[in-house]
C-alpha cells in the first residue's frame, strides 16, 4: 500500500471527491477538466484536517512536505516562484467543507508578500498603488484570520488615513499613501503580538492553513453546523491557489454570478461586480456594486466570454451556480462554483423549470429543495390592506423573501437576548458579519445599510429562510446611540420596524401580517413529492382550527390529538380542578359530566374538519397537579370557586406535588387510579364519531391511544374499559363503525417488550419527546441549560430532542417495530414526536416502514418533501 495522498492538485482531482476535496476543491477540479479558465492550484484534504485535530492541532512533517511538493509543481504549472525575487507566486488560502457553509469560515489573500516581494510585484506590474494595495490587504486579513488581531483596528487605521488625506474610498489613496498603512499596519502587527509580521511565505502558508483548520472550530461554524445538520467529523479541505488580481486598475475587476436569480429563480443571469477590488470588498458590502449589465458596455467580449461560461457550469452541474469571478488587465478568470444558496421560493420555481427544460428528473428535482426551506413560505406575508395604508420610508434590495416586523435591534447579541425574553426583534445593521449568526437567527428579519445581494447577510438570510433587505444607503444606523434615521427622523430600540423581502421596502410601523397558501410553484412541486412518496404524512392538531390548516397543508390524518389541551380553557378548568378535588368517584363522574359535552364537541370539530381521515387520540397524558394553580392568590380564588376551604385546597395540590411529575402519575397510570376519566374520554371520542357520520356521512376510523403503557397489563385493563365504553354507545346508536385501540411507545420498557404489547395494541405512536427524555434520562425542560456545554465540547453536535438520535433512541424505535410486527403483521406504526417534522429523521422513519410521520401543521410540507426525498434516496 502506497503513502496516504493528504494534498492532491486541481489537476488530480473531480466532482465526485467532494467528501475528500470538499465542495471546492471538488469543483475547482471539475472546472479544470472542463478546461474553464481557472488560477491553478493544490487542495488540502479534509482528511488532513481531521489529522490536524487527532495530532493535537498540529500540521505534521509530512502533510507539510506534500504541501510543499505541490507548491514546487504550481510553481511549474505558473512559471512563477513562491517568494521569488524575480517574479512572484501569491496564492489564496480558503476553506471548503463538503456542503457549502457560506462566510462561516476564514479566508486569506494575497499571501506570499513581504517587503521584498511587494517591490518586485510594484516593479512587473508597472503599478505601486496595486501591489502595496494587495500588501495591506494580505497584512489584515492574515492578522485578522490566523493571529486573532481584531479587524477594527486595522479599519480604524485606514478611516484615520482617508479622513487625513481627504479621501472618500480606499481607491482615492495613492502608493505612497498605501506604502505608509502598509508601515502603521506592521507596527501594530508587533504592538499587538510583540514580534515582527512574518516575512517567510513558507510560514505564512502553513500557519494561514493551520488557521483555516481552526476556523472549522469556530463557535460560529459550530452554530451553522448545528442549524444545518453537518456533522463535525466531516472537517473541511483547504484550497490554495494562484492569486489573479482584481485590483490592478480599471480593466481588472471581480464579481459574484448566480445562473439564474436567487430570490425569484427568474432564468435570468443575475451577477454583480466592481472594477479595480479584490473578492472580499464584493461580499463584505463595503462599496455596493455593478449590475453584469454595465460589464457589457465596458468590456463586451469578457462579458460574452463570462455568460458562455456561467451557461456551460449551469449545464453540466444541471442546476443553478453560485460562481466567483475575477478580471485581470482584460482576462476573465473563474475561481469556484458551486451549487447556489437560493430563496424557497427561487428553488421550487428552479426546480419546476429545470423539469420542464428537461434538464432533470422529478425525482432529481424533489433533491434539489431543502425540505427546512419551506418553512419560510408557510409564514405570513404583509396583509396587502395594511401595506397600502402605508408608505415605505425607505428602500433597500429585496435579499430574501418574506414579511418581518419587530422591535429595532441594533446588535446581534442584544436581538439574541430580546428574542429569548420573548420580543419580535428586527436585527438593524451597517453590515452583517459571520460573527452575527446567533442574531440573525433569533431575529425576525434583517435589514442592512450596506451590501448588495450576495453579501453575507442576504446569502445567510437565503438560507435560512429570513427575510432581508440589504444595501439600504439612504438609512443612518448609529449603534453606540442605537439609533435609526431616515428622511431626518429618528427611530430606537423602542420602535417597530416592518421590512418586506420581497420588495425591499422598509416601513417605520408595525403591520399585520397573514396567513400563507399553497399554490403556483409550491404546489406543482408538493404534487410530484406526493406522487413519488410512499410513507404518509399526518399533523399533531388539538383544535378544529389547527386540523382544517394542517389539510390546507396536506395532512392525511391527525397523528397526535392531546386531549388535555383542550381542558386548559377558561371555560372547563373549573370542571377539571372539581374532578381533581373530588373526594370520591360520584363527586369526580359529576366534574366530569360536565367536561363530556365539552369534549364531544371538540371532538366533532376536527373529525368535521379531516373528513374521511383517520384521527389518533390521546387520552390524558399531564399529571393532574398541571391543571391545579399554585400561586396564592389563584389558590384562594379557586377555594372560593369551587366552595372549598383553603385547606383542603392545599392539602389537595401538596397531595399531588411530585419530584419528577415526568415519571409520575401521568398518562395510564391516571387511568388505572381513575377508570372513570378513561370512560369519559372514550364516550367524547366515540359519540362526536357517530354524530358526524350521521350529519355528514364521514366514515372516521378513531384511533384511541393509551400514553405512556410499559407493560401489557396496564394497557389491557385501560383497553377494556374504552371497548366496553365504545362497544356500548355503537350498540345503542346502531351504527357500525370501526374503531382501534393502541398505545404511545414512549417508554423504554414497552420498546423492549412491544412483542407483548402488540398483542394487545392494534397501533403503536412512537412518542419521540418522551422516549428521548427517558432513555438519556434528561428533563426536556431543563436539558437547555446544560446542552449548551455539551455542544461547546462537541460531545454533542445536535439537540436529540430536535433531531432523533438514531443511534439510542432510534434502536429503541428499531426494535419497538420489528417486535410489533412479529406479533400483529398488519400493525399500524407511526411516529408522532417533535422529530416528525426534522428531514433526517423522517428519513430514517421511510427506512424503518413506518406507515406515517406527524408533525405541528405547519411543518406538514417539510414532511411531505423530506418523505418524498427519503424515498429517493433509498428506494424501498
Amino acid at each position: 500500500m502506497g503513502k496516504k495522498k493528504y494534498v492532491y492538485l486541481f489537476s488530480e482531482g473531480d466532482a465526485s471527491m467532494k467528501n475528500l476535496l470538499g465542495g471546492k476543491g471538488a469543483n475547482l477540479a471539475e472546472m479544470t477538466n472542463l478546461n474553464i479558465p481557472v488560477p491553478q492550484g493544490f487542495t488540502v484534504t479534509t482528511e488532513a484536517c481531521n489529522k490536524y485535530y487527532d495530532d493535537g492541532e498540529v500540521v505534521e512533517s509530512e502533510v507539510i512536505e506534500e504541501i510543499y511538493e505541490r507548491m514546487t509543481e504550481l510553481e511549474k504549472i505558473t512559471g512563477k516562484g513562491f517568494g521569488s525575487l524575480d517574479n512572484p507566486l501569491l496564492v489564496s488560502v480558503r476553506s471548503g467543507a463538503r456542503a457549502s457553509m457560506p462566510g462561516m469560515m476564514d479566508t486569506i489573500l494575497n499571501l506570499g508578500l513581504n517587503d521584498d516581494t511587494v517591490e518586485v510585484m510594484a516593479k512587473i506590474t508597472e503599478n505601486p498603488r496595486f501591489a502595496y494595495d494587495s500588501y495591506r490587504r494580505f497584512i489584515q486579513m492574515f492578522s485578522d484570520v490566523v493571529m486573532d488581531i481584531e479587524k477594527r483596528m486595522f479599519e480604524d487605521i485606514l478611516d484615520e488615513m482617508k479622513k487625513e488625506k481627504g479621501a472618500n474610498l480606499d481607491t482615492d489613496l495613492n502608493a505612497d499613501d498605501l506604502k505608509e498603512l502598509v508601515k502603521k499596519y506592521k507596527a501594530l502587527y508587533k504592538k499587538e503580538k510583540g514580534e515582527e509580521f512574518p516575512r517567510d511565505p513558507k510560514v505564512q502558508l502553513i500557519e494561514s492553513i493551520k488557521a483555516v483548520f481552526r476556523s472549522w472550530n469556530n463557535p460560529r461554524a459550530i452554530v451553522y453546523r448545528r442549524l444545518n445538520d453537518i456533522p463535525a467529523k466531516w472537517g473541511t479541505a483547504v484550497n490554495v491557489q494562484e492569486m489573479v488580481f482584481g485590483n490592478k486598475g480599471n480593466t481588472s475587476g471581480t464579481g459574484v454570478a448566480f445562473s439564474r436569480n436567487p430570490s425569484t429563480g427568474e432564468k435570468h443571469i443575475f451577477a454583480e461586480y466592481l472594477m479595480n477590488a479584490q473578492g472580499e470588498d464584493v461580499v463584505a458590502g463595503i462599496r455596493t456594486p455593478h449590475p453584469i449589465s454595465k460589464l457589457k458596455e465596458d468590456m463586451p467580449n469578457i462579458y460574452e466570454e463570462f455568460l458562455k461560461i456561467v451557461n456551460i457550469l449551469e449545464n453540466h452541474y444541471r442546476d443553478m451556480q453560485d460562481m466567483e469571478f475575477t478580471i485581470e488587465e482584460g482576462k476573465l478568470y473563474f475561481l469556484q462554483t458551486r451549487n447556489g444558496k437560493r430563496t424557497a421560493q427561487a428553488a421550487l420555481k428552479i426546480a419546476v423549470d429545470l423539469v420542464e427544460e428537461g434538464m432533470l428528473t422529478k425525482e432529481e428535482a424533489i433533491l434539489k429543495v431543502e425540505p427546512k426551506q419551506l418553512d419560510s413560505l408557510l409564514h405570513p406575508a404583509f396583509d396587502s390592506n395594511a401595506l397600502k395604508e402605508n408608505s415605505p420610508i425607505a428602500k433597500g434590495l429585496p435579499a430574501s423573501p418574506g414579511a418581518a416586523c419587530g422591535k429595532i435591534s441594533f446588535t446581534a447579541n442584544e436581538a439574541k437576548e430580546r428574542a429569548e425574553a420573548g420580543e419580535r426583534v428586527v436585527l438593524v445593521r451597517l453590515e452583517t458579519s459571520p460573527e452575527d449568526i446567533e442574531g440573525m437567527i433569533a431575529a425576525e428579519g434583517i435589514l442592512t445599510v450596506r451590501g448588495g445581494m450576495t453579501s453575507h447577510a442576504a446569502v445567510v438570510a437565503r438560507g435560512m429562510g429570513t427575510c432581508c433587505v440589504a444595501g439600504c444607503g439612504d438609512l443612518k444606523v448609529n449603534e453606540i446611540s442605537k439609533t435609526l434615521e431616515v428622511q431626518g427622523k429618528v427611530y430606537t430600540d423602542k420602535d417597530y420596524i416592518s421590512i418586506d423581502g420581497s420588495t425591499g421596502n422598509i416601513y417605520g410601523c408595525e403591520i399585520n401580517t397573514v396567513e400563507p397558501e399553497i399554490s403556483g410553484y409550491f404546489e406543482i412541486f408538493m404534487k410530484w413529492a406526493d406522487e413519488i412518496r410512499t410513507m404518509k404524512v399526518r399533523t399533531n392538531a388539538d383544535t378544529p382550527r389547527d386540523a382544517s390548516q394542517a389539510v390546507k397543508f396536506g395532512a392525511e390524518g391527525i397523528g397526535l390529538c392531546r386531549t388535555e389541551h383542550m381542558f386548559f380553557a377558561e371555560d372547563r378548568i373549573l370542571a377539571v380542578r372539581e374532578m381533581i378535588v373530588a373526594k370520591n368517584e360520584e363527586q369526580r363522574r359529576k366534574a366530569l359530566e360536565k367536561l363530556l359535552p365539552m369534549q364531544r364537541e371538540d371532538f366533532v370539530g376536527i373529525y368535521e374538519a379531516m373528513e374521511h381521515r383517520p384521527c389518533t387520540i390521546r387520552l390524558l397524558d399531564p399529571p393532574l397537579h398541571e391543571f391545579l394553580p399554585h400561586n396564592e392568590e389563584d389558590v384562594l380564588g379557586l377555594a372560593k370557586e369551587l366552595g372549598i376551604t383553603v385547606e383542603e385546597l392545599k392539602a389537595t395540590i401538596d397531595s399531588l406535588h411530585e419530584f419528577n411529575p415526568m415519571m409520575g402519575h401521568r398518562g395510564c397510570r391516571l387511568a388505572v387510579s381513575y377508570p372513570e376519566i378513561a370512560e369519559m374520554q372514550t364516550r367524547a371520542i366515540i359519540e362526536a364519531a357517530v354524530e358526524v357520520k350521521k350529519n355528514h356521512g364521514y366514515d372516521i376510523v378513531p384511533e384511541i391511544m393509551i400514553p405512556l403503557v410499559g407493560e401489557i397489563k396496564e394497557l389491557k385493563f385501560v383497553k377494556d374499559i374504552v371497548v366496553t365504553t365504545a362497544e356500548s354507545i355503537l350498540k345503542e346508536s346502531s351504527i357500525d363503525m370501526k374503531y382501534l385501540v393502541g398505545t404511545m411507545i414512549e417508554v423504554p420498557r414497552a420498546a423492549l417488550t412491544a412483542d407483548e404489547i402488540a398483542k394487545e395494541a392494534e397501533f403503536f405512536s412512537f412518542g419521540t419527546n418522551d422516549l428521548t427524555q427517558m432513555t438519556f434520562g434528561f428533563s426536556r425542560d431543563d436539558a437547555g441549560k446544560f446542552l449548551k456545554d455539551y455542544y461547546d465540547r462537541k460531545i454533542y453536535e445536535s439537540d436529540p430532542f430536535a433531531k432523533l438520535d438514531q443511534d439510542g433512541v432510534g434502536i429503541l424505535v428499531r426494535m419497538a417495530a420489528e417486535k410489533g410486527r412479529q406479533t400483529r403483521s398488519d400493525i399500524k406504526l407511526g411516529i408522532c414526536g417533535e422529530h416528525g417534522g426534522d428531514p433526517s429523521s423522517v428519513e430514517f422513519c421511510h427506512n424503518l416502514g413506518l406507515n406515517y410521520v406527524s408533525c405541528s401543521p405547519f411543518r406538514v410540507p417539510l414532511a411531505r418533501l423530506a418523505a418524498a426525498q427519503a424515498q429517493v434516496k433509498n428506494k424501498r
